[in-house]
């Protein structure tokens, strides 16, 4: 049966182009990173700017909250990594991480460790409790790494996306691929992991235009989410409802049931190509990145996880 789903607008702010979104878990914030070079936090409470700040001349192409140090740590096309203190806006730390533009960056959830992947195909894991030194990297990608995603369910693996046209599925303490997912006919840029009956599954975006779901016990595509006329750049599951979220540089967001696979929704806000999506567990605010500005909804459905 379709799901009943009400989404309204909660916050809209116009900018220049967003790279990246987050949400603070326990503040009223989104941290926003621009292709200008510039980290923004938005109170969507109040509707104001909690802090703005020039990080580079070049595009922030990932901004990421550790809230449990008071932390931004920011990824940017000039190579380098940069941590602050959001209450101080002290820089904690700064160093060139890769040889090439950083695309992403993951947080760990409970150890003190960010993993960054780069155009330079290489991804690292870094330990800020050792004054942030690389204590591994990982190779086997032939094309620019997207984006790297902790498995929340077994937080010693993660997977990283590729415009290589695969999804790797890595263990911390090995330097070599435990798997590889292919099946995109396109480079591969954004992914999520997500659970249904304990059973992990993985969900992935591509410039084929298509999103896909993945058995990670089987290594097989389950579904082929088909719709977005252009690429797909980021991807994620609703941690409260089941429903899947998917963005393309066409300018739609389609939201998906988990369980059926059906489209259930097309939202478009007029504010150009979508790049990134901020979500959170407990939360059931979805954020959005575009060309022009970033919106904030609140997603209710009288349907939970039951897949």
């Amino acid at each position: 049966m379709p799901l009943s789903l009400t989404i309204e607008k909660e916050f809209a702010q116009t900018s220049e182009r967003v790279k990246s979104v987050d949400q603070h878990p326990t503040e009223p914030w989104i941290l926003v990173s621009l292709y200008s070079g510039t980290v923004c936090i938005w109170n969507y409470q109040s509707q104001t700017m909690e802090k703005s700040f020039k990080v580079t001349e070049s595009p922030v192409r990932s901004a990421k909250f550790i809230a449990r140090e008071n932390w931004i740590v920011t990824a940017s096309d000039d190579k380098y990594i940069r941590v602050y203190n959001y209450d101080t806006m002290e820089k904690i730390k700064e160093y060139e991480a890769h040889t090439d533009f950083i695309r992403g960056v993951a947080v760990h959830p409970t150890l003190p460790y960010l993993l960054s992947c780069s155009d330079d195909k290489v991804i690292k894991l870094w330990d800020w409790d050792r004054d942030w030194s690389s204590t591994q990297i990982f190779e086997g990608h032939s094309h620019y790494v997207m984006q790297v995603a902790f498995n929340p369910k077994d937080t010693n693996t993660f997977a990283s996306a590729s415009l290589d046209g695969t999804i790797k599925i890595w263990n911390i303490g090995s330097p070599t691929a435990e798997f590889t997912l292919d099946g995109h006919s396109k480079g591969v840029n954004c992914i999520d992991y997500f659970s249904c009956r304990d059973k992990p599954y993985l969900l992935s975006g591509s410039d084929d235009f298509t999103a896909k779901v993945w058995d990670i016990e089987t290594k097989s595509c389950v579904q082929t989410l088909e719709g977005h006329a252009h690429n797909v750049t980021a991807v994620c599951v609703h941690a409260e409802l089941p429903i899947i979220i998917t963005v393309s540089e066409d300018g739609n967001i389609h939201i998906w049931n988990a369980t059926t696979f059906r489209l259930e929704n097309k939202l478009n806000y007029a504010l150009e190509r979508v790049w990134a999506i901020g979500h959170l567990k407990g939360s059931n605010k979805v954020a959005f990145g575009f060309d022009k500005g970033t919106i904030v909804v609140k997603m209710n459905g009288s349907h939970t996880w039951d897949c």
